[in-house]
C-alpha cells in the first residue's frame, strides 16, 4: 500500500470517529476514565494474537487500539487539551531526540548502547529515577521484568549468566531454609526473591518470562482438557481417578 493510501485509511478513521462521537449514543458517553479497561482487555487481544501467531488476528487488534488511540486523541481535543496532530508529533519528537544515532552525530555500536542512551536521556529530560517509565499498575511478573531492563540500561547489572544462575540457587536455598522454619512471612519474600531472579536469570537467557509462562499455560490448559475429554469418554469423573490413571492420560496428551 502507497503512504498516500495510507494516510487516507487514517484520514477516513478520523472522520468516522468525528461522525459517531457525534451521533452514537454509546460513542458519546464515553470518558478517559471509561475507555481504560477496555484499552487493556484489547492491549490483552493483542498479546494473546501475537503469541498465537495468528497474523490476521493481529492486524485485527491493532485495528482496536488504534481506533482506541484516536478516540482518546477525539476526547482530547475537545478541551483542547491535545489532538491526534499532537500526540502524533509529540512521539515523532520524542523519537527523534532520542535516537540521536540517527538523527545526530552520536555513534553507536550495539543495541545495548543505544539501550543505555535512551536511558541517559530520558534522565536529561527530567526524569529523576530510570525506574519512573514503570507502570504501577503492570501485572508484578511483567513489572519485575521492566525493572530489571531499565536498571541493566545504567549499568546496574550481572556480568555473566552463570552469576544470576548461582542467585537464583542462593535464593531457593533461603527459601527452603525458611520452609524448614515454617516463617510464612519470610515464605512469601523468599518466594518473591526467588521470581525475580529468575525473571533476571531470563534476561539473561534472552527469554521474555511473560512469553514463557503463558506458552506453559497454554500447553497446560490443552493437556488438561485433554484429560478432562478422556475422562467423559470413560464417563469417569476425574476426581474418581487415580494419580495413575490422570498420568496415563496427561502422557498422551503430550504425545499428542
Amino acid at each position: 500500500m502507497s503512504r498516500k493510501n495510507q494516510l487516507q485509511a487514517i484520514d477516513r478513521l478520523l472522520t468516522i470517529m468525528d461522525e459517531l462521537r457525534a451521533q452514537c449514543p454509546w460513542d458519546k458517553k464515553q470518558t478517559f476514565e471509561s475507555l481504560r479497561h477496555l484499552t487493556i482487555e484489547e492491549t490483552y487481544e493483542l498479546g494473546d494474537a501475537i503469541l498465537d501467531n495468528d497474523l490476521n488476528e493481529i492486524r485485527n487488534e491493532l485495528g482496536d487500539l488504534l481506533l482506541h488511540i484516536v478516540f482518546y486523541s477525539k476526547i482530547g481535543s475537545e478541551t483542547n487539551s491535545f489532538d491526534i496532530e499532537s500526540v502524533a508529533n509529540g512521539i515523532c519528537d520524542k523519537l527523534i531526540h532520542r535516537h540521536p544515532h540517527i538523527y545526530g552525530d552520536v555513534k553507536v555500536d550495539d543495541e545495548e548502547e543505544v539501550k543505555r542512551n535512551w536511558e541517559e536521556l530520558k534522565l536529561k529530560e527530567g526524569k529523576k529515577s530510570v525506574l519512573e517509565g514503570v507502570p504501577k499498575s503492570l501485572p508484578a511478573l511483567v513489572k519485575a521484568s521492566r525493572i530489571q531492563d531499565k536498571v541493566a540500561g545504567v549499568g546496574f547489572d550481572w556480568e555473566e549468566p552463570q552469576q544470576v544462575f548461582e542467585k537464583v540457587q542462593e535464593e531457593l536455598a533461603e527459601l527452603q531454609e525458611e520452609v524448614t522454619a515454617e516463617n510464612q512471612d519470610k515464605i512469601e519474600a523468599e518466594f518473591g526473591d526467588v521470581l525475580f531472579s529468575m525473571i533476571n536469570y531470563a534476561r539473561f537467557l534472552k527469554v521474555n518470562p511473560e512469553d514463557a509462562l503463558e506458552r506453559t499455560n497454554k500447553k497446560f490448559i490443552k493437556r488438561f482438557m485433554h484429560l478432562e475429554q478422556r475422562s467423559k469418554e470413560l464417563e469417569k469423573p476425574i476426581k474418581e481417578m487415580n494419580l495413575d490413571e490422570m498420568n496415563t492420560y496427561w502422557e498422551e496428551a503430550k504425545a499428542l
